[in-house]
């Protein structure tokens, strides 16, 4: 047998709570010397409060713990409480990390306010008319990886050797509430008929004039690009283009991998017109 201050030790739990635990029935010692008042535990309950810390872990109160104990749930029940606890963390995490990195572009904003840099200035230009194999979704900017993903799982082989041009984004603001963008994302292919999986389709754009903003994605300002083309656009007078998408094209660096260049693109009218 252990003493409380010995069993307190193996198990990492103070002796405040073990005699906590004791006052209100949760763990009980094995063995209570009647002269001293000493407490007493056995290795066997080492496994009792392992328990005890993964349902206060799942969220459980102590009240609705004893009530599990009493029930003596399997160990493959309380795995699968645990793997569903350690998806719930695993999202959680990769929210707040989603939001850190928001922090971080606004931040960069703050910072540049009112500067752009000279390998930044934007060019006015036409582009050619796009055919574009995609798959559309509802969503937000920090989506765009998880979209190329799903497309990518929905390619077949027959369809990628038709595919001829870099990653392309289009996107456009949503008018539901719970999403931000109006998000297509895949590659310019040849003009033709095709048979795709169900998810993709086609999609043909036409010429239009953009002003653009080229970029490494690797670059000090890769995350405040599109509100220096937005400074630019707003300051040379050009109209934006309603009801057409903004893309973005991503060109691999064949001798940089994980490095692209970046093309912003965002449809305009001439300086002074309106539709």
């Amino acid at each position: 047998m252990f003493k409380i201050s010995e069993f307190s030790r193996l198990s990492r739990i103070s002796l405040q709570t073990l005699r906590y635990y004791d006052q209100i029935g949760l763990l009980k010692p094995a063995r209570i010397d009647r002269s001293t008042g000493y407490r007493y535990y056995v290795a066997e309950q080492l496994l009792e409060i392992n328990r005890i810390v993964i349902f206060k872990d799942l969220g459980f109160t102590l009240q609705q713990i004893a009530q599990l104990l009493q029930e003596d749930i399997p160990t493959e029940q309380i795995r699968g409480m645990l793997r569903l606890k350690e998806s719930e963390i695993q999202q959680l995490l990769e929210n707040e990390t989603s939001k850190l990195s928001r922090i971080k572009e606004r931040m960069q904003l703050v910072e540049r306010e009112g500067k752009m840099e000279k390998e930044q200035e934007a060019v006015i230009k036409q582009v050619e008319p796009l055919h574009l194999i995609s798959y559309a979704s509802l969503g937000s900017a920090e989506e765009i990886p998880q979209l190329f993903q799903h497309f990518e799982g929905l390619l077949e082989a027959s369809t990628r050797s038709v595919l001829s041009g870099p990653r392309t984004v289009l996107w456009k603001e949503s008018n539901l509430q719970d999403h931000d963008f109006e998000l297509e994302v895949g590659y310019s292919a040849k003009p033709g008929s095709y048979k795709l999986s169900e998810g993709l389709r086609t999609r043909c754009m036409s010429a239009e004039t953009m002003a653009t903003l080229l970029f490494r994605s690797d670059s000090s300002f890769s995350k405040t690009a599109c509100a220096d083309l937005a400074a630019w656009i707003e300051r040379h007078g050009y109209p934006i283009r309603e009801n057409q998408p903004g893309r973005e094209i991503y060109v691999p660096l064949s001798d940089e991998p994980g490095v692209c260049l970046v093309e912003i693109q965002i449809p305009i009218m001439d300086a002074g017109a309106a539709e």
